[in-house]
């Protein structure tokens, strides 16, 4: 099954209760090689499954689409896991998409995701205790 397939790849799988109800569940990416793959190579994404990448320290990032198959949004979020900015990315795509600001998170999820949920930018997102800045 499918979550079988992601404990193997994931370095953990975490619940993010995003609303009353809602819980999507993202794959934590905190290394630079995790990072740097990201959603590659996937043929699907369950629809309540997303990729939760964290940095060490505030900054701008960039994202591509090299390699990911599958259309995403992604949400830059800052220390606290406010939205800061929601970008769409297209597969394939080469082009960079750059946070506006500096963030410590970005949030990876199907195309419509967050629209589909109601989180917009000024929404904060439960980022768990252990992975909060210190």
């Amino acid at each position: 099954g499918t979550m079988w397939f992601l404990m193997l790849t994931a370095q953990m799988i975490l619940p993010l209760p995003v609303h009353a109800g809602d819980t999507l569940w993202v794959e934590v990416l905190v290394t630079p090689e995790a990072r740097a793959q990201g959603l590659m190579y996937r043929d699907t994404l369950p629809e309540d499954h997303g990729a939760l990448f964290v940095f060490e320290q505030p900054q701008r990032v960039s994202f591509w689409m090299k390699n990911t198959w599958i259309p995403l949004d992604i949400a830059f979020l800052d220390t606290s896991g406010v939205v800061v900015e929601i970008q769409s990315m297209e597969p394939m795509d080469l082009t960079l998409h750059r946070s506006c600001c500096a963030v410590l998170y970005a949030l990876e999820v199907n195309r419509g995701w967050f629209e589909r949920h109601g989180i917009t930018v000024g929404d904060t997102l439960p980022i768990p205790e252990t992975l909060k800045f210190r």
